[in-house]
């Protein structure tokens, strides 16, 4: 039996309105071989071992074909598309600026896109038996926004950097929340908070009184 859960929405809108979703609680994960298992107790007439050198032909191929350029649908399953972007520590171009344009060799294949047929969305919606599993809760920061900066900004000074989750301890905002305030003052030079670095390395510094000015 599934179980769901009562999730509290992030309020991005700034209304302070407490908004709600459902979603499946997360079970354990079925790998490759063990539903190859389901699938030939499913069917009796075909070995695990044909199933398994089936599925892996089908994977081959599908990977050809995404990687070509091509979408594929399987009815019952699905439709695949593969999505493209740049390579790692590659800068985003523009159409009219006068930075260095990017070429294939500045772009990979980044991801799969898939979207699910309705035959597998109601077949499985059909076997679905929900049961509650609980409620889950955004944490509430017990200070404003603006003693959240004051707070930042003391940590600064005392220790130079911060990265999101020692915001996240400081002021009991969720990771979401933090990641995003913290994006908020970044982006407001007159907050005192300004960034260094890329991706995993990125950490927030003291914006310079030069920089603050202007």
């Amino acid at each position: 039996m599934a179980k769901y859960i009562k999730q509290e929405m992030t309020d991005l809108s700034g209304k302070g309105e407490e908004k709600v979703y459902y979603r499946l609680q997360s079970e354990r994960n079925i790998d490759f071989e063990e539903l190859a298992e389901h699938v030939g107790r499913h069917n009796g007439m075909m070995s695990r071992g044909l199933i398994v050198n089936v599925m892996e032909h089908v994977v081959d191929v599908m990977a050809k074909l995404l990687g070509e350029g091509h979408s594929v649908t399987i009815d019952g399953l699905g439709t695949f598309k593969a999505s493209i972007g740049l390579e790692k520590d590659k800068e985003m171009d523009t159409f009219d600026g006068d930075e260095s344009k990017r070429n294939a060799r500045s772009l990979r294949l980044t991801g799969i896109n898939y979207r699910a047929d309705k035959v597998l969305i109601r077949e499985a919606n059909r076997h679905c038996k929900l049961e509650r599993a609980g409620e889950a809760r955004l944490h509430h920061s017990p200070y404003s926004k603006e003693e959240r900066l004051k707070l930042a900004l003391q940590y600064l000074e005392e220790h130079g950097t911060m990265r999101v989750v020692e915001y996240m301890e400081l002021t009991g905002l969720s990771r979401t929340k933090a990641a995003m305030e913290l994006k908020e003052f970044r982006q407001d030079l007159s907050s005192g908070i300004t960034f260094i670095g890329r991706g995993s390395a990125k950490v927030y510094v003291k914006a310079s009184e030069e920089k603050k000015e202007k």
